[in-house]
């Protein structure tokens, strides 16, 4: 989804105000520490995760990173409770100001509605803020399955994520073919389970282990690579 269908703006900038715009909310609900001490905690608690999933290509919900950093601050709120759960959707809130569709996405996918099965495998730690972006601009109608990585725990490039999605559609590999715009968590990961794979090369990414079927520039072009798949 993201860089392929929406693209994230300004190099990604969007990570520090989304982070600063939790803070406060958390600050306004009773957390009153520093953003230095929070922004501190959160990250610890954010690349002690990753660490530890790493290997395993699993994905958390964003709520466990929340979680884990509030209680280092001596606040013992589960990855459940409703404060941890309004703070990661502010940091959403703020993260969908940097994010816009690209100019072809409405009419790429209006030429292959009907024509195929169409589906969304994304690596994303808030599941939620994917499916208010879809509605935002008009697109969860064009889905037949949308699978968010933190929502299975589970991310590209593991099997599980495109095998999810495969069997919510009805789809065999053999009939499916995957577009993305990276090639070790995309291209790699949807050729290891034996779909065909379209790259769209948002930047130049070059791999020794597997090459896509067709690559386009742009997402005009995609309706030409299926064909030719």
């Amino acid at each position: 989804m993201f860089d392929t269908l929406m693209l994230i703006e300004k190099n990604h900038e969007f990570y520090s105000p989304s982070l600063v715009r939790m803070y406060r909310f958390l600050n306004n609900n009773g957390i009153k520490v520093s953003f230095e001490i929070f922004n501190m905690a959160y990250l610890e608690a954010r690349d002690r995760i990753n660490a530890q999933v790493k290997d395993n290509y699993e994905e958390p919900h964003f709520n466990v990173r929340v979680s884990e950093a509030l209680k280092s601050l001596g606040f013992d709120y589960s990855v459940s409770h409703p404060l941890v759960s309004a703070a990661t959707y502010e940091f959403c809130k703020e993260f969908t100001n940097y994010v816009h569709i690209d100019s072809d996405t409405n009419s790429m996918l209006k030429e292959l509605h009907g024509k195929y099965k169409l589906g969304i495998v994304s690596n994303f730690a808030i599941p939620e803020c994917v499916f208010d972006l879809l509605k935002a601009d008009g697109l969860e109608g064009f889905f037949d399955v949308v699978v968010v990585s933190a929502a299975i725990n589970k991310r590209k490039p593991s099997p599980e994520i495109f095998q999810d999605a495969l069997k919510t559609l009805g789809v065999s590999v053999e009939e499916a073919v995957f577009v993305g715009d990276t090639i070790d968590s995309d291209i790699e990961g949807a050729k290891a389970v034996g779909m065909r794979a379209v790259y769209i090369e948002r930047r130049l990414q070059k791999s020794e282990k597997v090459c896509p079927d067709r690559t386009i520039k742009k997402l005009s072009e995609l309706p030409m690579a299926l064909e030719q798949c």
